[in-house]
């Protein structure tokens, strides 16, 4: 294996310790793309680039790892300036100033009264093959000739679990060509290079001298007369293509070899960027692009979608998804940087929703590559399992849920791609997968007795069946029943169907008689009552509807689990409650992205906005562009150890909006198109670009005319579709048509929420919920909870002609001031709960 990486710097001409080479890369311009999120550096908080081949990780002070994947090539690397005539050292790194996010590249600003520097970095998104790039750029201006140097610790480590032959070794060699550090380590086979034409290197430690570690350092110089408008590069490359004492032997000269190479790719490093910046220039040309009045919510949307695709992995068979990001360190973990099962199974209804079928079918036959013997589909498998005895080790089929999900994920993936050939090619292994859910099963449902379902830690003791678990088991029934009818199997349909009923049952038999849906039950048919938003998957593919569910509702949108930032896994009135552990209280936005489709599946389009809404303004909290991973249940604030870039967390922002909000369910086995929107009442037009339906894509608007919402779906060739706001499986038989219009009527009064006061990181929630929604023909009533003593504000709409005479309207619980509703909660402390209601 050969793979190179190329950190491009601003490099400075020499003051006058060693001879260096003069720059000899101009200097080329940067993307400034309408996506852009700027930031005030936080220097304890995380950045992350990734892409199909590597990894740059650091902090916002501008601090990095290099990751080359799977080896951590570089760690810990940061600057130091001297400027001429000023004899006292500046740490770059305590100047930190500013974070600039592209969806090309990132820049970190550092300002000194003498000196400024842009450190840019990108990874290419082409190259030749067999080599991944990530680029980093310092862009210097400074008021006179400076000395830079860049220090970091050789590092040459292996992603876990592989093993690691202790840390990397720095020695310089000299070649033809320019010079560079040589890193190894005690394995004989795995060498790397880090080089910069022109640069000179530091303390190089003697043999003979006591054993250390030490940094390994690059200095450069800048001349403010020459070099302005220059790039610089910085190159690295790894290899494990043998040992080297037995290439000496044979007249190999391996790691000159290497050097040499990579110093070649300099004159390439403008092309390498053009790849990128061309990648995301045309990135939503066939990818769903939404716009709607809130352009933070457009923005939002954009990111997590160029978010999740940023997990993608080419693999020898299919496509990998890494789940989350976060700087490594010293340990050999960047984050969860490695491929889950369940991670990729949810994100996969977000892929499907934005229209990317190539890269979900990779990732489907990823997984199915994976299966074990007796169906189950993997949990885990990291990025050196082929290093390691990786099925001997307690990972790879440790969690149950991934089996259930594929089902279901490959039935959605047919529906909305019209891909029958695939699910005929992958059929047998879709069977055993089945049969697999079949065989563990407690009274008809499947259990935890193969593996964790949803937690992986709980009290008093692990579950035995959790609902979650019988949630899924009868989505993924109802999935291959619609499967096997496209495979002409008759027998698996009806018998599936049937099974599905049956696990609709044992589901309904967790609803308590306080109207809760209980955790988990145990081997003796008793029930964990802990209040948990687990149940809430039950309504993620629209198929199930549990009857009586407004308690369990009003309980998720009430302040015990609703919180500014989102939803708490378990309500903070349990005994097991704890905000800051994994799984008993802390917020996930994967959770408040569940709660959020259960809620417009069953009509709470309030409260699933501002579920919604709370995973929106995570989009440039912690790590701009993208969202994190867990976050307190008291305070808001990320937990140390979330991964930053989390996969699953951007894709539970889009699933419910595009399903959800926007109401699009595509089926190109039977050309229909169904759009049941939910939108806010003040949002007027709202378009959609690229709704996908198999091959073909669709410019969808929605346009409020009077008491009417009109829906409008247009394509470049004429095509066979219904567009309905009701789903059916029955073939569209409409004639071609370019143009396709449907009109719903809309409620004659609806209500939005109105501005919430900003919540800053460390505080606590305060925001208003909504916790109940009730329309009649001739009133709405809300029932709503906010701090005592506080004062909310609503926006009333009314829906009619503009010939037509407003109706008048009786207000009770709240005073109406033109179109705007102001509610007082009452005094008291923590929150209060009010009921509102309008008639006309």
């Amino acid at each position: 294996m050969l793979k190179i990486v190329i950190l491009i710097q601003f490099v400075f001409l020499s003051l006058g310790l060693q001879a260096q080479t003069s720059p000899s890369l101009a200097q080329f311009p940067l993307e400034n793309d309408s996506l852009a999120i700027h930031h005030v550096a936080q220097p304890q908080q995380p950045f992350t680039l990734v892409g199909e081949h590597a990894a740059i990780l650091g902090e916002q002070d501008g601090t990095f790892e290099l990751w080359l994947m799977p080896i951590q090539v570089l760690r810990n690397a940061h600057l130091t300036a001297r400027l001429q005539g000023y004899d006292f050292p500046i740490e770059l790194n305590k100047l930190a100033t500013d974070v600039d996010v592209e969806p090309d590249h990132t820049t970190i600003t550092y300002s000194h009264a003498a000196i400024t520097v842009r450190q840019h970095m990108f990874l290419p998104r082409t190259g030749a093959s067999g080599i991944a790039s990530a680029v980093v750029l310092f862009e210097v201006h400074a008021v006179r000739p400076a000395q830079i140097s860049l220090t970091f610790d050789p590092s040459m480590t292996m992603e876990w679990p592989a093993p690691n032959f202790g840390p990397a070794n720095a020695g310089w060699r000299e070649r033809p060509g320019g010079s560079g550090y040589v890193l190894q380590t005690n394995s004989p086979g795995l060498y790397g290079v880090v080089a910069m034409p022109g640069a000179t290197h530091g303390e190089i430690r003697p043999y003979q001298e006591r054993a250390a570690e030490p940094p390994a350092v690059l200095t450069f110089s800048y001349d403010p007369k020459r070099d302005d408008h220059t790039f610089y590069p910085l190159l690295c490359g790894v290899s494990d293509s043998g040992s080297l004492t037995s290439q000496a032997k044979q007249g190999a000269d391996p790691t000159g070899e290497l050097l040499d190479r990579i110093l070649a790719l300099e004159d390439h490093i403008p092309e390498l960027y053009r790849s990128t910046a061309e990648y995301y220039k045309h990135f939503f040309n066939e990818r769903l692009d939404v716009t709607t009045p809130d352009p933070q919510f457009n923005k939002a949307l954009r990111w997590a979608e160029i978010s999740v695709d940023q997990s993608r992995t080419p693999l020898a068979k299919g496509t990998g998804m890494t789940a989350g990001w976060l700087p490594a360190g010293t340990t050999a973990r960047p984050g969860y940087g490695w491929f889950f099962g369940r991670d990729a199974l949810w994100s996969l209804y977000a892929i499907n929703s934005y229209g990317d079928f190539p890269f979900s079918r990779g990732a489907l036959e990823f997984l199915l590559s994976q299966q074990r013997e007796d169906g189950k589909i993997m949990h885990e498998f990291s990025q050196t399992a082929g290093q390691v005895d990786w099925r001997s080790m307690p990972y790879q089929y440790a969690a149950a849920d991934a089996t259930p999900l594929l089902l279901m994920a490959m039935d959605d993936y047919v529906r909305m791609s019209g891909d029958v050939e695939f699910l005929r090619a992958h059929w047998q292994e879709i069977l055993l997968a089945y049969r697999f859910t079949r065989t563990h099963t407690t009274e008809g449902a499947m259990d935890n007795s193969q593996g964790t379902g949803w937690v992986e830690e709980w009290l008093p003791h692990k579950p035995d069946q959790e609902i979650y678990m019988v949630a899924l088991d009868a989505q993924a029934n109802l999935a291959v029943s619609r499967l096997a009818k496209l495979m002409g199997d008759s027998k698996l349909e009806a018998g599936s169907l049937e099974t599905a009923r049956t696990v609709e049952t044992r589901l309904a038999g967790y609803r308590s008689p306080t109207g809760i849906f209980r955790f988990s039950r145990n081997h003796d048919g008793s029930f964990e009552n802990v209040r948990s938003i687990f149940p809430s998957v039950a309504w993620w593919t629209g198929d199930l509807h549990p009857a009586e569910a407004d308690k369990i509702f009003e309980d998720w949108e009430g302040s015990h689990f609703t919180v500014d930032w989102g939803v708490r896994s378990v309500a903070n009135t349990q005994t097991i409650y704890d905000p800051i552990s994994y799984h008993r209280g802390s917020v996930w936005p994967l959770y408040t992205g569940w709660t959020a489709m259960a809620e417009y599946r069953t009509g709470r389009s309030l409260a699933a906005f501002e579920h919604l809404q709370s995973s929106v303004k995570l989009t440039d909290l912690q790590d701009p562009g993208a969202i994190t991973e867990v976050l307190s249940g008291e305070f808001y604030q990320p937990l140390a150890r979330s991964s930053s870039h989390q996969l699953w967390s951007s894709a539970m922002l889009l699933s419910p909006a595009i399903r959800g909000l926007f109401g699009i369910n595509s089926d190109a086995l039977n050309h229909r198109l169904t759009i049941s929107p939910q939108l806010p009442a003040d949002w007027d037009h709202v378009a959609l670009r690229n709704v996908t339906v198999g091959n073909t894509r669709y410019n969808v608007t929605m346009d409020r005319k009077g008491p009417e919402l009109v829906i409008d779906a247009d394509s470049t060739e004429a095509t066979v579709l219904c567009l309905t706001a009701a789903v059916s499986r029955v073939t569209c038989n409409e004639p071609p048509a370019l143009h396709h219009s449907l009109r719903l009527p809309l409620t004659p009064v609806e209500v939005s929420l109105g501005e919430e006061a900003e919540t800053r990181q460390g505080m606590q929630s305060q925001h208003m919920h909504v916790l109940n929604e009730q329309r009649e023909a001739k009133s709405l009533t809300l029932t709503l909870e906010a701090p005592g003593g506080s004062d909310q504000i609503l926006k009333v709409r009314r829906n009619i002609d503009h010939a037509d005479k407003a109706p008048a309207l009786m207000v009770s619980g709240a005073e109406l001031h033109g179109d705007l509703l102001q509610v007082h909660a009452p005094l008291g402390e923590g929150y209060q709960t009010i009921e509102v209601t309008i008639r006309w």
